[in-house]
């Protein structure tokens, strides 16, 4: 009778693992995504986005345009957004409106690099900027980007503390290194007591040269801290801005006099490219030499394509459809075949940058146009069909120059050729 019953024992065990192995699927649990997972990952486009539709900057972009520009930039492949500030309703509007599209599509997919804009004391009044003391609006402005990282923790993957904040050419608020460090080290000691998630990267987004890519002036211990407490580099670089200011790269060459027009201009724009490039060696090799090794990503690079100053036809002759095509092209090809993630500027024009001149190059960076019209840059894109279905403003996506090659082609300046330059 023992033997019979531990026989049935070890058929019933048999049976029982039999059934589990051969009916019951594991459940595979989804692994999260992370910073460190989209940054450098060419899958995951990235850019930089206002989407004000109004000269009036007080006129917030409603949720659902929010939505349609999600829907668009999704479409060209970009998956992470910049954003600058949390002070003003925007930025909790377009994470309400990632948010909702995710609950739409499950396959949607958007992540956040959310701006924490950093002041000096007395910025933006009519007292002079105190550039060594912290501003007492920013523990508000770092409390709400911690409490909307905690509240989208499947959007929000980055946080940035400052945006051109210790650049000193920023003169109506930059700080010193030492407000961005505490900010930053509030912020990391907040993921160590799981106040915020722990895959949260921080960081900071400047101009090259306060990374340490320029000016020796810049090179300051409280710098090297803040290199060492950040996860990783998000650094500036506008080659177009300094083909007014720094046009060593630009112009045509002696031995380039004898090319076409559009040869003379490619020529340019490779060397464009190549400035940018330069500036991204410069950071890298600065922080090397201060016993760091991190990731550098590009948080903000882009080029006008309309100026009627500095940079139009008056100017440098640097800004048009063409041009930044082209340069949006070389950057992106560059940035993606180095696992570098570039924070391209802008999705959209804003027409409230710039002032009042409806020409300033600050309203042209979009690769759209405010009514919805793809530049040059993205011309292909439309031929796919990729944005069939979607609008913005309930326009329909359409090319601009209704797709006239030849018109476009009418604006594009040739630079200078050096000698022109020395003159001008």
């Amino acid at each position: 009778m023992r033997n019979c019953f531990l026989i049935f024992l070890i058929g019933f065990i048999f049976s029982c693992s039999k059934i589990k192995s051969n009916n019951v699927t594991p459940i595979e649990e989804k692994k999260e995504i992370t910073a460190k997972d989209i940054l450098g990952n060419s899958n995951y486009l990235a850019m930089s986005y206002g989407g004000y539709r109004n000269a009036n900057h007080d006129i917030e972009p409603t949720v659902d345009e929010l939505k349609d520009d999600m829907r668009i930039l999704s479409a060209i492949g970009v998956k992470v957004l910049r954003t600058y500030k949390v002070h003003l309703p925007h930025a909790s509007n377009v994470l309400k409106a990632i948010s909702e599209i995710k609950k739409e599509d499950t396959s949607f997919e958007m992540y956040v690099m959310l701006g924490a804009w950093i002041n000096c004391k007395d910025a933006f009044t009519d007292k002079v900027p105190d550039h060594s003391q912290d501003n007492e609006l920013n523990a508000i402005e770092i409390g709400k980007a911690v409490s909307l990282a905690n509240q989208y923790p499947d959007i929000v993957k980055v946080i940035a503390v400052g945006n051109e904040a210790m650049v000193t050419w920023q003169a109506q608020y930059y700080v010193q290194p030492w407000i961005i460090l505490k900010w930053v080290n509030h912020l990391q000691k907040l993921k160590m007591h799981n106040e915020l998630p722990k895959d949260l990267w921080i960081t900071s987004s400047d101009n090259f040269a306060s990374w340490g890519g320029g000016d020796g002036s810049y090179h300051v211990e409280d710098l090297t801290k803040l290199i060492k407490a950040v996860d990783f580099i998000s650094m500036h670089t506008y080659p177009m801005h300094d083909t007014h200011y720094n046009s060593n790269f630009w112009g045509v060459l002696k031995d380039e006099n004898t090319l076409t027009d559009i040869e003379k201009i490619d020529a340019a724009m490779v060397r464009s490219l190549n400035y940018a490039i330069s500036q991204y060696k410069s950071v890298s090799n600065y922080i090397k030499s201060i016993g760091v090794d991190k990731p550098i990503h590009i948080g903000e690079t882009g080029w006008a394509s309309f100026c009627n100053n500095f940079y139009g036809a008056n100017g440098s002759k640097a800004t048009d459809e063409y041009k930044e095509a082209k340069f949006h092209d070389l950057i992106r090809d560059w940035t993606n075949k180095n696992n570098i993630s570039c924070f391209y500027f802008e999705g959209f024009d804003e027409p409230w940058k710039g002032g009042n001149d409806p020409g300033d190059s600050e309203k042209h960076f979009g690769l759209f146009t405010v009514e919805g019209k793809a530049k040059y840059a993205l011309w292909n894109m439309v031929d796919r069909g990729v944005f069939n279905g979607l609008t913005r403003n309930g326009n329909p996506i359409i090319k601009t120059y209704n797709g006239d090659k030849n018109t476009l082609m009418n604006d594009a300046l040739v630079p200078l050729t050096k000698k022109e330059i020395i003159l001008h």
